[in-house]
């Protein structure tokens, strides 16, 4: 991991959509979590958009509902792909250090 996750982090309007894992990604881990966690309790995307993204849905109803749809899909994606990606990365870093 290149950067420690931030626990309440701004977000930018969109989610990355690439195949590897960016720097953003590790910087929003907790936010993909929070996504992730209030999908589960079945929250409303307008309170979570509220709390979890910094963004208000009264003001900037599209805009917000683009920002959390792209950074859930991007958190359903770490879940099914992106965590290879990542326990692939740990394991090289771990065998660079061992040589």
């Amino acid at each position: 991991m290149r950067v420690r996750p931030e626990l309440d982090p701004d977000v930018d309007d969109l989610a990355p959509t690439g195949s590897e894992i960016t720097i953003y990604d590790e910087r929003h881990f907790v936010t993909y979590l929070r996504l992730l966690d209030a999908e589960a309790d079945g929250a409303d995307w307008k309170e979570v958009a509220r709390i979890v993204l910094h963004r208000d849905p009264a003001t900037e109803a599209d805009r917000t509902r683009s920002c959390w749809e792209s950074h859930l899909s991007r958190a359903h994606w770490m879940t099914k792909t992106g965590y290879r990606k990542i326990l692939v990365q740990a394991a090289a870093e771990a065998r660079s250090t061992r040589h």
